[in-house]
């Protein structure tokens, strides 16, 4: 009789340690869940701004990460460079204005294609021929494998005169490497190594 209550003891005391056992991993996967959902629910919170419209109402604004939009931003950049560059009329003012933004935006490779095209009196002959030059950009092939990123660029340029229009291929590699924001370079990016490697007549309109 004592050995069986003995043995009762030693169960309860098992069912107890197992209920203490269950109770603290329950107590603990609880604790450890709202923990977490804490975490979340503040990181959530992190990505809303709210922005104060003219001191009169607020708006609500979602932040993202920044590297999401930046091979968007890259194209971007290399477009408005070529299409800067590229677009000139028959103003000295004018291309200097287009080529002093395109400078911005590039390395001191694109100033030396400038300035042999310079040496050679392409600006002079827009100039004096009443030449209107246009681009448009076909495609821009990124590489953003390797840093610096690695660009080509595809597109068409036109050439326009009173007796006729020149429509030539024009394809174009360069590097890209992060550089810092400004009101002249929005994007942060810089080009480096800018060449020039097909520009060839396609079709010759007589107008």
């Amino acid at each position: 009789m004592e050995f069986k209550t003995l043995r009762n003891i030693e169960n309860s005391f098992r069912q107890i340690r197992l209920y203490a056992i269950v109770f603290s991993t329950l107590c603990i996967a609880i604790a450890g869940y709202a923990v977490w959902q804490s975490y979340r629910f503040a990181e959530l919170q992190r990505q809303k701004i709210y922005v104060l419209d003219n001191g009169k109402s607020l708006m609500l604004a979602l932040s993202q990460d920044a590297n999401i939009n930046r091979p968007v931003e890259a194209r971007e950049h290399v477009r408005r460079f070529h299409e800067l560059f590229f677009t000139l009329a028959p103003d000295k003012n004018a291309i200097e204005n287009n080529l002093k933004r395109a400078f911005n935006l590039a390395d001191k490779s694109a100033f030396d294609y400038y300035k042999d095209l310079s040496e050679k009196g392409y600006y002079n002959r827009i100039i004096s021929g009443n030449v209107q030059q246009r681009i448009e950009v076909d495609s821009i092939v990124c590489n953003f494998d390797t840093y610096p990123y690695s660009v080509r660029t595809y597109a068409r340029q036109f050439i326009i005169r009173s007796s006729n229009a020149t429509k030539r291929t024009l394809i174009t590699s360069c590097y890209l490497i992060n550089s810092v924001r400004s009101d002249n370079n929005p994007q942060g990016f810089n080009i480096e190594k800018f060449r020039v490697l097909e520009n060839k007549d396609l079709e010759v309109i007589v107008r």
